[in-house]
C-alpha cells in the first residue's frame, strides 16, 4: 500500500525523491479514478440491456474495444 507523503511545515519543501514520489501516486488515483468513472457509465448501459446473456458478453466486448479507441489505446496503432 502506497501512502502520500505530507508537506513540510512551513516554507520547507519536499525533496525531489518525495516530490516524484507523490506525482507518481496522483498518476496512479488519476488512472483509477477515470477507470472507475468509465466503468460506471458504461455498467448503467449494461444493465438496461434486455439480450440473451452470450449476447451481453459481445456488446460489453464491443464497448472495450470502443474505450480503448477513445483513448488511443489500441494494441499496434499510435
Amino acid at each position: 500500500m502506497h501512502t502520500p507523503i505530507k508537506q513540510p511545515d512551513g516554507n520547507q519543501a519536499l525533496s525531489p525523491n518525495n516530490r516524484t514520489y507523490k506525482r507518481f501516486l496522483r498518476g496512479l488515483y488519476s488512472r483509477g479514478e477515470r477507470g472507475f468513472a468509465l466503468f460506471k457509465g458504461r455498467r448503467r448501459i449494461l444493465q438496461r440491456i434486455t439480450v440473451s446473456p452470450s449476447a451481453i458478453g459481445d456488446i460489453a466486448r464491443a464497448a472495450l474495444l470502443l474505450t480503448h479507441f477513445e483513448h488511443n489505446r489500441l494494441p499496434g496503432i499510435h
